[in-house]
């Protein structure tokens, strides 16, 4: 994992996730070798790096409720 200073994310093209509200928005963008995820409110903020396989396995977790804090 990596955070925006250790990757040029310039040219990227960022998408906001079809769960945001008002005050809470992801930004996720796709490069052929990583996928950076960033607080839509707070884009000079670090980015998080993910490699494809983190990625997938954050999705499979979200898609589990492992990160569904109502349910805890």
């Amino acid at each position: 994992m990596h955070t925006m200073e250790d990757v040029p994310l310039s040219g990227l093209d960022w998408q906001k996730s079809s769960y945001c509200g008002n005050t809470t928005c992801v930004e996720v963008a796709f490069s052929p070798a990583f996928v950076a995820i960033r607080d839509s409110k707070n884009v000079e903020q670090p980015a998080l790096i993910l490699s494809y396989q983190e990625w997938a396995a954050l999705k499979a977790g979200i898609n589990a409720g492992e990160f569904d804090l109502l349910n805890q």
